[in-house]
């Protein structure tokens, strides 16, 4: 019988027929007239790569299926080892609307994507996960969606779980008063999620972000190497009065995890477990300002020690506690904000929504809870 492994490796998405190059027709009249290179691209795709071999090709193959066709495509690659850097090229060197980066190394998420960010052209830049597959009108709706207000800072799409469809994978992230961060309608029927609004965060694996407020709020933490680097830069942008919204309109679906655990989804491992005890760590203390973090502080201490008890009753105890200690050398290396009057009131949405965001999490455990 084969693997997991062996199953996220070879199946195909489901736009994708089995044995089909491509099942898409893509709209040859837009791609001609981008791949000449006579419009600037209206948005930059980053889609940073480690060892994709499973599913790269049909991710690419799905961002060149959008009826949206006005956009360059941008590769990092991250040291893959894999035939996916192999795809990678082959995609450069055919579409004159692709480049391919190659870091040589894994040099973690956030860097990948900020060289990416920093090559781009177009005024909206789309980061797109490696295990993440676009139905055709999802860059469309997205564009259409942030054009229309100047204070929105990124939009993301509805992510599905791509081996079960009918399934949310993420719908636009939030943090609880206790720190923790969470996917809203993670393993809950996606059906319940067709109502666009704001969020907290939109996911880093399927959004569209106002590159020139990625310019101004500063770019991707690169010490936070993967995970919650995306919630990060989206409280930044919340913090000085930017939107993040969720658009179901927009669809794709995500494998989700097939790079840091090999398409296992969300199960915990060592890598997560060192990632997670750092940056929850690092997630409060960098973008509150002191007042903040002190009146917060009861709550975030309850919430880290609870979380440093789940991951030690699972078996990862060690990670954690590496993940801990290289958060607390890098505290007094990172730049707090500032408090400004100005903002306010954009501080005060923020603490509302740490608030509501408690009562949210316990109604999506409850519901996963009733839902098995």
């Amino acid at each position: 019988m084969p693997s997991q492994e062996d199953a996220v490796r070879h199946r195909p998405p489901p736009c994708f027929a089995r044995g089909a190059k491509l099942c898409y027709t893509l709209p040859m009249e837009q791609n001609t007239q981008q791949r000449g290179g006579a419009m600037e691209p209206k948005a930059s795709i980053v889609l940073p790569n480690l060892n994709g071999a499973g599913w790269l090709e049909g991710c690419i193959q799905s961002l060149y299926a959008q009826t949206e066709q006005g956009f360059e495509l941008i590769i990092v690659d991250n040291g893959s080892t894999d035939e996916s850097l192999a795809t990678a090229r082959g995609w450069a060197a055919r579409e004159e609307n692709c480049r391919l980066v190659e870091m040589g190394e894994n040099t973690g998420f956030s860097r990948a994507v900020n060289r990416g960010i920093s090559l781009s052209r177009a005024p909206y830049v789309l980061l797109f996960n490696n295990d993440a597959f676009a139905e055709p009108g999802m860059l469309s709706t997205l564009l259409s969606r942030i054009e229309q207000a100047g204070d929105i800072f990124a939009v993301q799409p509805l992510m599905r779980r791509h081996f079960e469809p009918e399934k949310a994978d993420d719908c636009g992230d939030f943090v609880t008063l206790f720190g923790w961060a969470f996917k809203r309608g993670d393993g809950l029927p996606a059906a319940r999620y067709q109502k666009a609004g704001r969020v907290f965060s939109a996911c880093g694996g399927a959004a569209l972000y106002r590159k020139s407020l990625l310019g101004e709020i500063g770019g991707f933490e690169e010490h936070f190497f993967a995970y919650l680097e995306d919630v990060d830069i989206s409280w930044r942008a919340n913090s000085r009065g930017y939107r993040c919204l969720y658009e179901p309109a927009a669809c794709c679906t995500h494998i989700c995890g097939a790079t840091t655990n090999r398409g296992k989804g969300g199960q915990y491992n060592a890598f997560k477990s060192i990632q997670s005890g750092r940056n929850s760590l690092l997630l409060p203390y960098k973008n509150m300002p002191l007042l903040m973090l002190v009146l917060n502080f009861p709550f975030l201490l309850v919430g880290y020690l609870v979380k440093t008890l789940v991951f030690h009753l699972r078996g990862f105890g060690p990670p954690w506690r590496q993940g801990f200690l290289e958060g607390m050398r890098l505290l007094g290396t990172l730049e707090k904000p500032r408090f400004r009057a100005a903002h306010l009131p954009h501080y005060l949405w923020v603490q509302g929504s740490l608030i509501t965001g408690f009562f949210r999490y316990v109604s999506y455990r409850l519901r996963r809870l009733f839902a098995r």
